[in-house]
This record gives structure tokens, C-alpha cells and sequence, in this order.
């Protein structure tokens, strides 16, 4: 299938220190067709208690669609809590008009065994299935790849979204930095709703011990091969967004971060090109 051209999107942990009209003007300044709102962030977006309209008026106003609440967080530990957290996350979803609510596996070495875990997969997406489909909102399973978490690989979460045969609510997160970690060989076009990027350039961390602080923007130094897992996405059929998610501090103090992200994209729309030609 001939690749087509990326389409960009911006989490709001591209720039956290911006308030919702900032983040949403700079979203808007670089050509981005849409935004991730985060609910992590102190002082801002959902945990400053901003209302879901309010959000949904801001993105209108700047034609942005709203790709996603990220994240519920632990929601393969399913239980009364987690139900509850899903059902505010799903209706702040619905009234600000998110497309979808990120899912977020637990990441402290727990529920790791093989067949818990595939388990515990299952019960949450069968509880997650009737909240998110009330709400008209979708759900996108993130996997992460660090050793620590109970679900590392997509593969798990498509076979058991394909056995649930629940495509129609969840699809999955390709996250590059994820994937890169995970030595996942596999990619998922037709399960994927979303796509994270973010690169690491640190020549002096070993793979073991790349964490969120070493994920920057994507340059011609990156040693994950976003370029090359784009490429193979976009040439897959993949036609949703790919949406900058650098955690780094460095990314955050940026004095021209707007300057930075478009030399980001020029960069991957040049050489994403170039390989799938």
C-alpha cells in the first residue's frame, strides 16, 4: 500500500508549562490537525479542575480536534476504583468532545506472570467495553515497553482485542520509544489509533535504562529509528496521527520549542518519505 504523508498531533507533555490556550495556539502554529490533553499535569488542563466545555470550546475555536485524554492509568488492574476512575475519564471525554481515553498498563513489576497477565488484560476490557461505548469514546491500549510492565507488547493487546472481538471500541498505542524497548518486531497498522513519538540521542544510555527523562525531539541523532518505524506504519496503511510526546526536561526549557517541533516534523516528513519511496 503506497505510504501516505504525516499527519502531526501535540501531547500536552510537549510543552506542560503552557495553560489550554497556549498549548492549543502553539498546536495550531505548527500545522498540527489535533492535541492530547493530559490529566498528570499539576496546575493545568483536567487537574486544575478546568471544565470539559471549556476545553471543548478552545479546540473549536482553533479547528483542533481532540485526540485523546491521556491517560487511565493501571487499567489492567481492574477493580471499583479503577471503574469509577474510568467512568469520570470516559464522560470528561464525551463533554470536551475527545475522540478517545489513553489506557495505561500498571508499571511496578506486578501482574507480570504469563497468563495473569493476559487475564487481567481481558477482565479490564470487558469492564472498560460498556463505559466507553455509553460515552462514544475509544479506548487505546498503550503498551510499555520497560521490563517493569504487565503489558510490553502490542501483539497481547491485539489478540486480546481480536479474541474480545471488540475492534470497534479499543485499538492500540504504537508508541515509538515503547516499541523500540520492548524489541517488538511486529506493527499493527489496522489495530493502531494512535501513534507517540518521541526520540532518545543519548549516546552514553544503555537500553535497559532509557526512562521518560531521555525522550526529546526527533533529529537526525535519534537512536530509535523513529523514521524507519514511521515509514513502515505509514506504508502499512496507518492514517492517523503521529503525535509528539517528548518527556525531557531539556524539551520543556526550550526558549523556541515551536521553532524546535517544526524542524521535528520537517525532519520525519523528509526522511519518512525517502524510505518508503
Amino acid at each position: 500500500m503506497k505510504a501516505v504523508s504525516p499527519v502531526f498531533a501535540l501531547n500536552h507533555m510537549s510543552a506542560p508549562g503552557l495553560p489550554i490556550p497556549e498549548f492549543f495556539d502553539l498546536a495550531k502554529a505548527i500545522g498540527a490537525v489535533g492535541v492530547e490533553i493530559r490529566n498528570d499535569i499539576e496546575g493545568n488542563a483536567i487537574k486544575d479542575g478546568t471544565r470539559p466545555a471549556f476545553i471543548a470550546r478552545a479546540a473549536r475555536d482553533r479547528g483542533l480536534r481532540i485526540i485523546s485524554i491521556n491517560a487511565l492509568q493501571r487499567f489492567n488492574e481492574w477493580n471499583a476504583t479503577r471503574e469509577v476512575e474510568a467512568r469520570e475519564l470516559a464522560a470528561y471525554a464525551r463533554n470536551c468532545g475527545a475522540e478517545a481515553l489513553v489506557l495505561v498498563p500498571t508499571n511496578d513489576g506486578s501482574g507480570r506472570a504469563n497468563g495473569e497477565r493476559q487475564a487481567n488484560l481481558r477482565i479490564a476490557l470487558k469492564g472498560l467495553r460498556p463505559i466507553l461505548e455509553d460515552a462514544g469514546v475509544l479506548g487505546f491500549v498503550e503498551p510499555l515497553g520497560f521490563e517493569t510492565c504487565s503489558l510490553r507488547r502490542k501483539t497481547e493487546a491485539v489478540e486480546a482485542i481480536d479474541a474480545l472481538d471488540a475492534a470497534s471500541v479499543f485499538r492500540i498505542v504504537h508508541d515509538t520509544f515503547h516499541h523500540f524497548l520492548a524489541g517488538e518486531e511486529h506493527l499493527f497498522p489496522a489495530h493502531t489509533g494512535l501513534v507517540h513519538i518521541s526520540g532518545v540521542t543519548d549516546r552514553a544510555v544503555g537500553l535497559a535504562d532509557m526512562r521518560d527523562g531521555h525522550r526529546v525531539l526527533i533529529d537526525e541523532e535519534d537512536r530509535l529509528d523513529n523514521v524507519g518505524q514511521i515509514a513502515s506504519l505509514l506504508a502499512g496503511g496507518y492514517g492517523g496521527v503521529l503525535s509528539f510526546e517528548p518527556f525531557a526536561e531539556t524539551v520543556h526549557r526550550l526558549p523556541d520549542i515551536r521553532r524546535a517541533l517544526e524542524r521535528s516534523m520537517a525532519h520525519i516528513k523528509q526522511r519518512s518519505s525517502r524510505q518508503a519511496a
